[in-house]
């Protein structure tokens, strides 16, 4: 997904959201993405479905799947890559960020 913010959703990120919504029963699903304090490095990133959208969100489309954003976060997240990952350490989505100077080795905070 490209967006003129630059959020790019993955097409690993595509498929387990088209999965997880489609087990959810719930064609109205959207991921949000979202950046608050706290984690190793000082901030942190944040994934929740969600069924209605703030009214000041941002939203993302790709192959059906919607994203929304808040505005402080996407201040943060521009630019930015969401992408599902199942590796030794798990099943995750992560959020690779050009806009963070330092992530924590799992990737799920970061500074600025």
């Amino acid at each position: 997904m490209n967006d003129s913010a630059g959020l790019m959703l993955t097409d690993n990120a595509v498929n387990r959201l088209n999965a997880m919504i489609e087990s959810k029963r719930n064609p109205h699903l959207c991921l949000r993405v979202y950046v608050q304090g706290g984690g190793c490095s000082g901030f942190q990133y944040g994934f929740q479905l969600e069924e209605t959208p703030a009214g000041d969100d941002v939203e993302f489309e790709r192959a059906g799947v919607k994203v929304v954003v808040d505005p402080l976060s996407l201040q943060y997240l521009s630019g930015a890559e969401v992408d599902f990952i199942d590796d030794l350490m798990g099943t995750r989505f992560v959020v690779n960020n050009p806009n963070a100077n330092t992530t924590c080795g799992c990737g799920a905070s970061f500074g600025i």
